[in-house]
């Protein structure tokens, strides 16, 4: 998951960029998205991102690119880190897991019937 980020207090966001593999304009987004992406701004107005910054970017990419959450689940993983982990071990309990499968295969059995025209 993590790149090796260099020893450096602060990072320009070409540079984050770069480490994270995305573009800039995803980072600024982020920005918008994720509260907690704070970049301090030099005199010159550029975005200076710490190391916890590109740390908390480089976790997000991989919720949002490798495991597949939306904007708002890796919002909510990340605001609540101790439910996420409580739903990765009932995820793993295969009784647990029938149950959730079963609750999905009826709402889109539900929603199936919805979409259906009417004759």
């Amino acid at each position: 998951m993590q790149s090796s980020i260099p020893d450096k207090l602060y990072f320009k966001i070409g540079e984050v960029s770069n480490l994270a593999g995305v573009a800039t304009h995803v980072l600024r987004y982020w920005e918008t998205e994720f509260k907690a992406i704070k970049p301090k701004r030099a005199t010159s107005n550029q975005r200076l991102y710490s190391r916890a910054d590109v740390e908390l970017i480089l976790k997000i990419k991989t919720l949002l690119h490798d495991q597949g959450y939306t904007i708002s689940g890796a919002r909510h993983y990340l605001a609540n880190p101790d439910e996420a982990e409580q739903d990765l071990k009932v995820g793993t309990n295969p009784e647990m897991l029938s149950s959730r499968l079963g609750l999905i295969k009826k709402e889109l059995i539900q929603l199936q019937n919805m979409l259906k025209p009417k004759k």
